[in-house]
């Protein structure tokens, strides 16, 4: 069964009730006589009954209107008391928004860019939590995109074009190796070096393995990977129990601990992955997100500074 009125319909026939003429009700609800008449016609129309017995002199409630006020004054009332319930879970929702901040994040950029930023960010929001969500990085960019984070830090994605990308640092990629392996004698390591290693790569179709094949692909260089591996975690590992040699972001060498691998640089070519903030096109952030990406911006730079490239 459809409904064929609406709730100013209800507050029509009420104003009428209570006032005894269409002229009150509409002097009330600051609405032309001939609307308030439209909307009570509109009302009798949709249940089948006469509200109102009109004469020269003045205006009766039928039986069925009398049936009708009381529900009518219930339908309202909720409608009331619903509306005032959203409004304060809604400001209290806003509250809370603007008291935490949700981004999402590549591991591997953690702990060299996003913790030294919420250490610094956390001097002057003590009160202010934050949810991080750390992914991969397309995962990144779908969350931003829909609106499920305030932002992300990643590597640069396919970037949808409600996404907008600024860079923060460029991560070079360097080689993570055993600390007792022999090319640790050398300052930097060539990709034709590799050639008799046991290679470590990233997984197909994450942006590391992206960034490696396309930069060798253009230098027309044939490397020999032995084992394919989803996360850098996974390769820092394998690394330290000796079995392979990893091309890594340099990023990515903060989160392992202790003297069992060590890293050098790589040439021919030289390759780095660019880290920064991900946004949905002109978002308005909350001051606290805001500032938190102030501080990445901070210790993006700091980073650089500390890494030259």
């Amino acid at each position: 069964m459809r409904i064929n009125f609406d709730f100013m319909d209800l507050e029509s026939f009420l104003a009428v009730m209570e006032t005894g003429s269409f002229h009150g009700a509409s002097e009330r609800l600051s609405l032309s006589q001939s609307s308030v008449t439209r909307r009570v016609q509109k009302l009798e129309t949709a249940l089948g009954s006469t509200l109102f017995e009109r004469t020269t002199r003045d205006v009766r409630p039928t039986l069925a209107a009398k049936r009708l006020r009381q529900r009518a004054e219930a339908i309202l009332d909720e409608v009331k008391e619903t509306t005032r319930a959203m409004r304060d879970e809604n400001a209290a929702f806003a509250h809370q928004r603007a008291q935490s901040v949700t981004l999402a994040t590549i591991p591997t950029v953690v702990s060299g860019l996003v913790a030294p930023a919420l250490r610094r960010f956390r001097g002057d929001h003590q009160g202010t939590r934050v949810r991080i969500l750390d992914l991969a990085a397309n995962e990144v960019a779908e969350a931003v995109a829909t609106g499920e984070v305030d932002f992300g830090v990643c590597s640069i994605p396919l970037l949808e074009p409600a996404i907008e990308f600024e860079l923060v640092l460029s991560d070079p990629m360097v080689l993570a190796l055993a600390s007792e392996h022999p090319r640790c004698q050398q300052t930097e390591v060539a990709w034709s070096d590799l050639s008799g290693e046991p290679l470590i790569l990233p997984a197909r179709g994450t942006g590391n393995r992206l960034l490696i094949d396309e930069a060798l692909a253009r230098t027309k260089l044939p490397v020999r990977w032995t084992y394919e591996v989803g996360r850098s975690t996974t390769a820092l590992n394998l690394v330290a129990a000796g079995v392979g040699v990893a091309p890594l972001p340099l990023s990515a060498m903060a989160m392992r601990e202790g003297n069992d691998i060590a890293w050098r640089h790589m040439a021919g070519p030289n390759i780095s992955r660019p880290i920064g903030l991900l946004r949905r096109a002109g978002q308005r952030d909350s001051a606290a997100a805001a500032s938190l990406i102030e501080c990445i911006r901070i210790c993006g730079a700091r980073w650089a500074d500390d890494h030259p490239a």
